[in-house]
């Protein structure tokens, strides 16, 4: 595939996602874990001593609504809306008037919405942290707990957005199904004992969170990621990475391919 014609796309749709009403609802739901950070800085600093620990509080609050709600809410409605705006708007004849693939309108497409998305979701998670950890920025574990926690939140913005790009493309109720998917079998599956919860993209994206039982920097028993990784059975982490990049690969290779070969209708 020529680089032109995707970036050409890219180019284009980068620019739609930046200018769309859903974008500034989007970008409002994003600011909410820094405005909590804030909230409970501010509680912090009029009661010392008392405060939460900034550490626990954005792996447990800020982590918990990113991973398992932002990233999951963002990813469907970006994801979804690469086939769906087409097919609402009546413009799937771009691709076919011009030199572009369909594959090519596909990733460009998906291209920029995770471009955005991730901009959006880690610069939210990162101002988050930077809020809570005001008086403990030389505390170097720390910064290791937050590369692995955006290493979590990037890859699970890649791979749902990908998973509902595809089915953006055959589901006419795409919306529905993803809305069942996240907070339905996302979100309850994930707890399951035993290979069960190997069934969901949540565990991989677990997997590579520090872990609970081993604490950071001498931060035992502070209850660090305890909510996420309740029940939670971990993937080695390179199996998961694997896994998370196979499954990218093959949810959007996918959409190319339906893309490329169905005939979409549209309603009057």
């Amino acid at each position: 595939m020529s680089m032109a014609p995707f970036l050409s796309v890219y180019r284009f749709s980068a620019k739609i996602v930046r200018r769309s009403k859903r974008t500034k609802v989007f970008i409002a739901v994003s600011v909410l874990p820094v405005i909590l950070a804030v909230v409970l800085q501010i509680n912090r600093l009029a009661s010392p001593g008392r405060g939460l620990d900034g550490l626990a509080v954005f792996s447990n609050v800020v982590m918990g609504f990113c991973l398992q709600f932002l990233v999951l809410l963002l990813s469907l409605f970006f994801g979804t809306s690469i086939t769906a705006d087409e097919v609402d708007n009546k413009t799937l004849t771009y691709p076919a008037t011009r030199p572009v693939s369909k594959t090519a309108f596909i990733l460009g497409k998906y291209a920029a919405s995770v471009s955005f998305l991730l901009v959006l979701v880690l610069t939210s998670t990162v101002v988050s942290f930077l809020i809570l950890m005001a008086d403990r920025l030389s505390y170097g574990a720390a910064w290791a707990f937050l590369g692995k926690s955006l290493a979590a939140l990037g890859f699970g913005t890649i791979c749902y957005t990908a998973l509902f790009t595809l089915a953006g493309t055959f589901l006419k109720k795409s919306i529905l199904f993803g809305l069942f998917f996240c907070f339905g079998w996302e979100n309850v599956v994930q707890y399951f004992p035993g290979t069960t919860q190997k069934f969901t993209i949540m565990h991989y994206l677990k997997s590579l969170l520090p872990g609970m039982e081993a604490g950071v920097g001498g931060t035992e028993g502070t209850g660090l990621l305890k909510f996420l990784l309740f029940r939670q059975e971990p993937t080695p982490v390179v199996t998961a990475v694997i896994t998370l990049v196979i499954l990218t690969a093959v949810f959007a290779g996918l959409a190319c391919w339906v893309f490329s070969r169905k005939e979409y209708l549209f309603d009057e």
